[in-house]
């Protein structure tokens, strides 16, 4: 997942950070209003299409989920109140960004080292490969639960704004202390396979649809498909474990439920359709985002590893 490398010229680490965080912060700024309609849809526990309602009506709950208190505001007021936890979403993308995508090559490393042979004769040497990718990206998949309490407040900063009056943040870390690990289990629980998709499904796509031995060697194109192709299998099947994690976090501060609790209530009162609320929003903003975000990856890494150096290499 990080910039394709050479064998002649190798950015350093702190380029590598540098250029991810700014990517990071600039596809935050971009993409944060399709999450907090994506986080709101999935912590939203009523119907929108209801049984008997006409489609004016159907539009106008759904105007209210995704807009709360500016459903009836002009469009400029809609727009700008699908911002809020910024301040929580930057800290956590910036940290979330050059943790999973800077520490799985690491892990990757790690694992050929040490384990390279076994992939190999248990699955093949291309298959082998291809497991290898996913199953690092599974293990620092499930390492980013220590990023949990940053997300947790940009949650519920996008969904339940009211737990936050009358408090700062200094305050609420005392408050809550380990109950911002809140949903751990089940953040883990996501975490594993939909980093597991990710990285084998991009791995997949450059292996077995590319021919691609060195998966740096891949083209623009080539990574804007083994991407897409990661990202969709990768919110797909975590799309469940997902609903229920951002039920947890939306809940206040001072009424948590438990996973088991939410699961009961989804599947009797919800069906199990409920299970995959918001995965539409997420698919249809991760081509744009992934491009977007791989993109400017590209061009930071390298001119901040040229300001660093004070080296007009081109």
């Amino acid at each position: 997942m990080s910039p394709p490398g050479n064998s002649k010229y190798k950015e350093s680490g702190t380029a590598r950070l540098l250029g991810a965080g700014t990517s990071g912060i600039l596809e935050l700024f971009t993409f944060h209003p399709v999450d907090t309609v994506a986080k709101r849809l999935m912590s939203n526990t009523e119907r929108i299409h209801a049984p008997g309602q006409t489609t004016a009506q159907s539009l106008s709950k759904l105007n209210q989920v995704i807009f709360r208190d500016a459903a009836a505001k002009a469009t400029i007021s809609k727009y700008l109140s699908l911002f809020p936890g910024l301040g929580y979403a930057a800290g956590y993308k910036v940290a979330q960004r050059m943790y999973k995508f800077g520490g799985q090559p690491v892990a990757r490393d790690f694992l050929e080292h040490h384990y390279g042979q076994s992939f190999t004769r248990a699955f093949g040497d291309r298959n082998g490969k291809a497991m290898l990718h996913a199953t690092a990206g599974s293990l620092i998949g499930i390492g980013e639960v220590a990023l949990l309490p940053l997300d947790v407040l940009k949650i519920k900063r996008q969904t339940n704004p009211e737990a936050f009056r009358g408090r700062g943040l200094v305050r609420i870390v005392c408050d809550e202390g380990m109950g911002l690990y809140r949903g751990a289990g089940w953040t883990m629980l996501r975490n594993a396979p939909g980093s597991f998709a990710l990285f084998g499904g991009s791995a997949f796509v450059k292996e077995y649809v590319f021919g691609l031995e060195n998966y740096n060697n891949a083209t623009f194109v080539q990574n804007f498909f083994a991407s897409i192709g990661g990202a969709v299998a990768s919110l797909t099947v975590s799309a469940p474990m997902d609903v229920i994690k951002t039920r947890i976090q939306a809940r206040s501060f001072d009424s948590p439920e438990s996973g088991m609790t939410i699961l009961r209530r989804m599947v009797q009162q919800e069906g199990f359709s409920s299970f995959f609320k918001g995965l539409t929003p997420k698919i249809l903003v991760v081509g744009p985002k992934l491009v977007f975000g791989f993109t400017l990856a590209q061009w930071f890494i390298p001119t901040f590893d040229r300001m660093l150096k004070g080296n007009d290499r081109s």
